[in-house]
């Protein structure tokens, strides 16, 4: 199979998984074919009704025979935290000998370490250690990365954090959507003034990040651990004063009702949610959020709460699913064993899965016009996957079944040639 980086692209002899039924499907259209123009989704549909507009005899039209491999929308990570320094193997192997938490954190662990070794990284050392990250997502058919500070904690940190996940893209043909967390812990020097941390946050932070359209978003995480729902609140009117969307960090460790706070203001996720209750979820509805879930976070934290899917499906809440990558506790950078564990963790069906990171994953970041769905007129974000069966992507996880990857109509890579 052969590939083309030609404007006006032809795929015939194709299967589709569109993702445009919101995981009550895989929206499949079988011995299908589908054309790019200008990097966007011209059309799509049966070979046998291919209009004449997109005929195989044209000479401008590069045409790619598919030999019946599947095409999906270009996935998509929802939630990650790729930019950081150090590592966090050290705090893994003391709680496997079974150090508490409170325990490495007094001996300057958890986030604190993390922290430091931001703070002592340059940008270019933060980006040498990013790319990798997002190379490994990218091998895998990731065309669309969510990336959050929250390792600076202090201004100048927190613009370092941003400015470099905003240059990943110019590293690998990946789209890159930035979110503001400066409120994700208190640091060192405020670790008995989280007042006096938010003043920085909401009035010094924030202020010079968007005055330097650094972030698309602004996340808080609001937990026992982290910060109340009032401090949460704070740094949502000051995202709102800034015309910013709003994410949150919620009922992952205990209910506060975050979420409900963040339909408020009409956020556009909540993210971890295993003890989200139904007054939360139907506030999510109403609000037309996202749930997004993390498996890789619950297992590696072998947490046992798990969220609340016959009610997000009740309610109809759109579920996305995310990899959390991060160096404390989901150093995982494979979407496709999210997917894995999605299903079997969390049991979400197999095209619940794959809607939790294409559709329901562009939903989460106010993507869902031009991301995430096979659709005419949608970016030609396009990975082509040698299965059978779209269930495949979601069964094993270690054997890469990515043939090629398309990035607004152009080729980016390409294995598994068939």
């Amino acid at each position: 199979m052969t590939y083309s980086k030609h404007w006006q692209t032809l795929y015939i002899n194709v299967n589709l998984a569109t993702m445009s039924d919101g995981g009550n499907s895989y929206g499949e259209v079988t011995q299908a074919a589908l054309a790019v123009r200008d990097g966007k989704i011209a059309w799509l549909g049966k070979e046998s009704d291919l209009p004449a507009d997109f005929s195989a005899t044209d000479s401008e039209v590069v045409v790619i025979d598919g030999k019946g491999q599947w095409l999906t929308p270009g996935l998509i990570d929802c939630h990650t935290h790729l930019v950081y320094g150090g590592n966090r193997a050290n705090e893994f192997e003391m709680r496997l000998q079974g150090r508490s938490y409170q325990e490495i954190a007094n001996a300057g662990g958890g986030i604190v370490s993390t922290v430091t070794a931001t703070r002592k990284a340059s940008e270019e050392e933060l980006l040498a250690s990013a790319l990798p990250r997002l190379a490994a997502l990218h091998q895998q058919g990731v065309t669309t990365v969510e990336i959050k500070s929250g390792y600076g904690l202090d201004t100048s940190n927190e613009i370092k954090m941003l400015k470099v996940a905003g240059l990943l893209a110019d590293e690998l043909p990946v789209t890159i959507k930035r979110t503001f967390l400066g409120a994700h812990a208190l640091p060192t020097e405020y670790k008995d003034n989280a007042e006096g941390y938010l003043d920085v946050v909401c009035e010094e932070m924030l202020p010079q990040v968007v005055n330097e359209n650094l972030a698309d978003a602004v996340d808080v995480f609001c937990e026992g651990i982290g910060f109340s729902l009032e401090q949460t609140k704070r740094v949502f009117d000051a995202a709102q004063s800034h015309n910013l969307p709003i994410k949150v960090h919620a009922e992952q460790l205990s209910n506060l009702g975050a979420s409900e706070l963040a339909a408020n203001y009409d956020a556009l996720s909540s993210d971890h949610i295993e003890f989200l209750d139904e007054t939360g979820i139907r506030a999510m509805k109403k609000a037309g959020m996202t749930a997004v879930l993390l498996p890789g976070a619950f297992y590696f934290l072998r947490e046992t709460q798990l969220p609340p899917i016959a009610l997000l499906r009740k309610h109809q809440v759109p579920m996305a699913v995310a990899t959390d990558a991060n160096p404390g506790t989901s150093p995982i950078h494979n979407i496709h064993l999210m997917l894995n564990m999605a299903c079997t963790l969390f049991k979400l069906t197999p095209s619940e899965a794959l809607a939790g990171i294409t559709c329901h994953g562009a939903k989460a970041l106010g993507m869902s016009e031009s991301k995430g769905q096979l659709a005419v007129g949608y970016d030609a974000d396009i990975a082509v996957w040698n299965i059978d069966q779209p269930a495949e992507l979601c069964y094993q996880f270690g054997v890469n079944p990515l043939s090629c990857l398309i990035k607004d109509g152009l080729q980016v890579l390409m294995h598994n040639k068939k």
